[in-house]
């Protein structure tokens, strides 16, 4: 009973801080990885459409200034269709994920309208080896991140789902996107995009600090892809983790930070890795 009652304070606590401004003290130690290092593309694998995983076409995806780019000036003659993804190295199940983002510049030339000041972060995916070579999406759960074009609202933080269902408020949601309670951001300013990931069981989208879409029940099924290998896609299965990417979609974008609190490891208090935000117990991972 006891453990029930901390897993539930824990995630009481978990949901209250997407919804409200984090305080400044009080809160236990977090100890975030840094997916970006600031560095260098070290623990990412690249997937454009078109190419075999590994192979980052016309410098995508880059590093300069300490901010992840994706940038497109390299291109010889268009986007051309060529939907990218960049893999983080290790899937995770249970997590929250943040990221600072803005869009620059101009739209790759021979782009889809709708890919104007437009790109994702991508969880609960497949790895990009599983892909088809001229698949264009993963299947997986896409985090979109949008940019105001000047024609009315367009709230960043939404959700697509290529080659997925999830549930939400109890029903099966089958359109490819469900737009976000957040407001419009324009210009090149800089957006904090944070995701509250427990496995299958919630799904949490935040803005700048505030919940504006949740969900459950993530599994596979549905179209909104193609180029896939079949066997990749079991219609039905749920989806209670997997690969974290960062997408292409023919906009500039940069990256000024990417990074995860690991919500799964040793919920033991006397072991000397407990942390008492851990949400899913691993027994194995306990060191005393």
């Amino acid at each position: 009973m006891r453990t029930w009652i901390f897993l539930f304070l824990a995630l009481s606590f978990l949901l209250f801080s997407c919804r409200q401004p984090c305080p400044e003290n009080g809160a236990p130690q977090e100890e975030w990885l840094q997916l970006f290092n600031g560095k260098n593309l070290d623990g990412w694998t690249p997937k454009i459409q078109g190419y075999p995983a590994g192979e980052n076409f016309a410098n995508t995806f880059r590093v300069e200034g300490g901010l992840l780019k994706i940038s497109y000036d390299d291109y010889p003659d268009g986007f051309g269709n060529r939907f990218g993804f960049l893999f983080y190295e290790k899937p995770f199940s249970y997590y929250r994920l943040r990221a600072t983002y803005r869009f620059v510049g101009e739209q790759a030339p021979g782009a889809p309208e709708w890919g104007r000041l437009n790109s994702g972060l991508m969880i609960h995916g497949q790895t990009p080896e599983s892909m088809g070579l001229n698949q264009d999406f993963p299947i997986s759960l896409g985090v979109e991140l949008l940019g105001g074009t000047g024609k009315g609202k367009r709230p960043t933080g939404g959700l697509c789902t290529p080659g997925t269902y999830v549930e939400i408020n109890g029903r099966l949601f089958t359109d490819h996107c469900r737009k976000s309670r957040a407001r419009t951001y324009r210009g090149t300013q800089w957006v904090t995009v944070e995701v509250l990931v427990l496995g299958d069981s919630l799904i949490q989208h935040c803005v700048d600090g505030y919940g504006v879409l949740r969900y459950s029940k993530p599994q596979v099924g549905g179209e909104g892809l193609s180029g896939y290998d079949p066997k990749a896609k079991v219609d039905g299965t749920p989806l209670t983790g997997g690969t974290i990417s960062v997408q292409s979609e023919s906009h500039p974008i940069e990256f000024k930070s990417i990074e995860l609190l690991n919500l799964e490891g040793c919920t033991d208090p006397k072991a000397l890795n407990y942390k008492p935000y851990y949400v899913k117990p691993n027994g194995q991972a306990c060191r005393y």
